[in-house]
């Protein structure tokens, strides 16, 4: 399965700041079975990111998104990605800001998002390294299950998990 991790920043768009978060998010991809095609940075603007999330939700089945979901006036990945996406998938934000509580008080100050665009799911996660992955690792089982049911893979195995059927 192929992921696209587009990360959103200014400074690191600009070269002021070497990007952390994409890599280290790209990493875990891996580690979880995806071939992750690329990892790109885009700046902190709401049309830009709304563009390159729909451009690479034709070339990949997941697009994660880092950074940008935050309460600062440029934090707009949130707002970007509802206007791409067909569906939002409310429980993946609210789980990962509840896990993100087990390591930090300000977990709920993200606003990240996930939803789908037809059969791309995309996921907003932070822009820290560390809580980028730490999101990311909340919603993993959420996003094969959803990979698996925008597969058309609807019958269920065992409760809570795609049986996967092709």
């Amino acid at each position: 399965m192929n992921a696209i991790v587009i990360t959103v920043s200014d400074s690191c768009f600009q070269g002021h700041r070497v990007d952390r978060s994409g890599p280290e998010v790209a990493v875990r991809l891996r580690q979880a079975g995806f071939t992750v095609d690329r990892n790109l940075i885009v700046p902190d603007d709401r049309e830009r990111i709304a563009a390159e999330i729909r451009e690479q939700a034709g070339r990949a089945r997941l697009v994660v998104t880092t950074g940008g979901t935050g309460i600062a006036l440029r934090d707009v990945t949130p707002e970007a990605t509802r206007q791409v996406c067909d569906r939002i998938l409310d429980g993946f934000g609210e789980h990962m800001r509840r896990e993100g509580l087990k390591d930090t008080a300000f977990a709920p100050m993200s606003r990240a998002v996930s939803g789908t665009f037809g059969t791309t799911l995309i996921v907003n996660v932070p822009g820290s390294p560390r809580a980028a992955v730490a999101s990311l690792e909340a919603v993993l089982p959420l996003i094969q299950h959803a990979l698996a049911l925008l597969s058309g893979d609807t019958e269920h195995s065992e409760p809570g998990r795609a049986s996967g059927k092709k």
